[in-house]
């Protein structure tokens, strides 16, 4: 286990990995972004054979190393509708990156923005005709006496005199200075800004395959922009009814289709996913298919569509099969097969008595994330006291697995489960193994567990079993 530490006093809210898993993300709720880089080069193939001509141990565990940070977005105030905008960074996405820089979209609830960060040497001026040591010594040079050049100047009037020449011995050595780049620096930049398109808090932005459109959704509305074009987007999703009264559901994620530049999904409070095609119409009022679980009769209660609120989705890597996340369980769904999902994990079965603390104290209003492996193998989600949880997804599979993120992760280590786990179960000797699918309202010392300290971000490297989450201002990576 590497842990990272950030700023004591920030707590991160996004973190993203890029495509290639050389780099991370994360954002905090001060508006910066804090860049790291994988420092092992067993990825890279040219390095991985000579590495395996030194008998290189190709099974360790990869490393990042803190790299740059920016401040992405400051505190506003919208002064027609009297709000304030805070600088807490919604979501990150990295785009692509052609020539060797960093390219990644930040938001936070009103505006996004598309930065560049990219190394620059920084040019210095060597061998001058001043010597700099004395100027500082000596202090400012102030002038005495006004040169025959000056005086010449004065006497014309102000106007400048045709005789350049300067008095013989003046200046003995007189030469150029020499321009040097001496060392390299990484500089953040905003390359564009694409604000006031959202009358709603923004919640999710997404890449599109074709690396240069994007979405944006709110509470209301999804509009695709161009990474080129800031002034101008064009509204594909409005869900806003013609009276506010008859408002039943709102978005609450969207992601594009990691492959079909023409699709995408979102899901909603209500607890359903809608996949659309943007080739049937300018705006997409009518979806292609539905993914919703019908309730089961007689189990409606004054929670339900509290619960059943969708907080976030993510695509497999293939496309195939999508996640989402509600407050009480996982969902594996096969954008094929629409009539229900493929398996659902229970996550938050065991609070299900509390609930109504829940709703008092406002943590069933929580927003936990998901996230898949890269191959499609497992599927991860965060909980309370900082645990996530870790299945296995594919056909048979038991695995079910528990990790804390904190300074002392073994404290929690629990009872072994009747039937083993996975692979996963090594990693880095940190798991704490339950039975099935569900666990019990207290951890394994008798306490109830901590719902002031949830762990709701959460990203997988996308070609390896390494998982990164966020636990209040400390980052942590776990790899199997």
């Amino acid at each position: 286990m590497v842990r990272l530490r950030i700023w004591q006093f920030d707590i991160i809210s996004s973190i993203e990995f890029d495509r290639t898993g050389d780099h991370l993300a994360t954002g905090d709720r001060g508006g910066r972004v804090v860049l790291f880089e994988r420092t092992d080069t067993r990825d890279h193939v040219g390095h991985r054979r000579d590495l395996e001509k030194m008998d290189y141990p190709m099974n360790r565990h990869p490393e990042f190393r803190y790299k740059t940070e920016f401040q992405s977005h400051e505190p506003e105030f919208d002064y027609l509708k009297s709000l304030e905008i805070e600088e807490k960074i919604n979501k990150i996405r990295w785009c692509q990156s052609p020539n060797g820089a960093l390219f990644l979209l930040s938001t936070n609830d009103k505006t996004i923005k598309f930065w560049k960060v990219q190394e620059k040497k920084v040019k210095k001026l060597c061998d001058l005709n001043v010597d700099s040591t004395k100027v500082m010594r000596n202090g400012p040079i102030v002038g005495s006496s006004i040169s025959t050049s000056s005086k010449q100047f004065i006497a014309n009037g102000g106007c400048p005199s045709n005789d350049f020449s300067f008095p013989i011995g003046a200046f003995p050595s007189l030469h150029l200075p020499v321009v040097t780049s001496c060392e390299t620096n990484l500089m953040a930049r905003c390359r564009r800004i694409y604000a006031y398109a959202h009358d709603y808090h923004i919640n999710s932005i997404s890449i599109n395959s074709d690396g240069e459109t994007f979405i944006s959704a709110d509470d209301l509305r999804i509009n695709l922009w161009s990474l080129e074009i800031s002034n101008q987007s064009f509204n594909i999703v409005d869900v806003k009814p013609a009276n506010m009264e008859d408002l039943t559901e709102v978005i609450t994620s969207a992601e594009f289709h990691p492959v079909h530049c023409n699709m995408l999904a979102y899901s909603s409070s209500k607890g359903s996913i809608r996949l659309i095609d943007m080739r049937q119409s300018a705006l997409c009022d009518t979806h292609s298919k539905l993914f919703e679980e019908q309730e089961a009769p007689g189990s409606r209660s004054f929670f339900t569509e509290i619960i059943a609120s969708i907080s976030d989705i993510k695509f497999a890597k293939d496309g195939r099969h999508m996640l989402s996340r509600d407050y009480m369980t996982l969902k594996l769904w096969d954008i094929n097969m629409d009539s229900g999902p493929v398996a659902t994990f229970q996550v938050h079965e065991h609070l299900r008595p509390k609930l109504c603390d829940l709703y008092e104290n406002d943590s069933i209003f929580d927003k936990f994330e998901c996230c898949l492996s890269g191959d499609g193998l497992r599927v991860a989600t965060g909980s309370y006291s900082n645990l996530f949880r870790v299945f296995g997804c594919s056909e048979g599979s038991t695995e079910a697995t528990t990790l804390e993120a904190s300074k002392n992760p073994m404290r929690r280590q629990g009872q072994t489960s009747s039937r083993p786990s996975r692979s996963l179960g090594n990693l880095s000797g940190i798991v704490r193994r339950v039975k099935g699918a569900d666990n019990s309202g207290v951890n394994s010392n008798g306490t109830t567990f901590d719902f002031t300290t949830k762990l709701l971000h959460l990203a997988w490297h996308p070609s390896e079993n390494s998982l990164a989450c966020a636990a209040s201002n400390s980052l942590y990576m776990y790899y199997a």
